[in-house]
């Protein structure tokens, strides 16, 4: 029941014992994100049933689908805006990556 919500947790945990850097937990969030995004997308476009129930079962829809899943009211709110913080990070440090590669 709360599966994909225990594999999102694990998945940031170990990334923070492991690099131990705040860039390195803003990379994970937009990477799981963008994943789930585009297995969403690739459920939702490819006509094989199989396919689709198989994705539709194991893999949410995105992060805030997560989110607003297992939370309500001011906490879901609370949690989207550290959501949106982290993707401004994220636009940040690929924006600086971006700038220095040209120099």
């Amino acid at each position: 029941m709360y599966i994909d919500l225990l594999v999102l947790i694990i998945l940031l945990i170990v990334v923070v014992f492991v690099f131990k850097r705040f860039s390195s937990f803003v990379y994970s969030v937009a990477i799981i994100d963008i994943f789930l995004r585009i297995v969403t997308f690739i459920r939702d476009n490819v006509p094989v049933p199989e396919l689709k129930t198989l994705l539709g079962k194991y893999f949410p829809e995105s992060i805030p689908y997560i989110l607003d899943r297992y939370t309500n009211g001011i906490i879901f709110s609370l949690l989207m805006w550290i959501y949106v913080f982290f993707y401004i990070c994220f636009l940040v440090y690929i924006t600086k990556y971006f700038i220095k590669k040209r120099k």
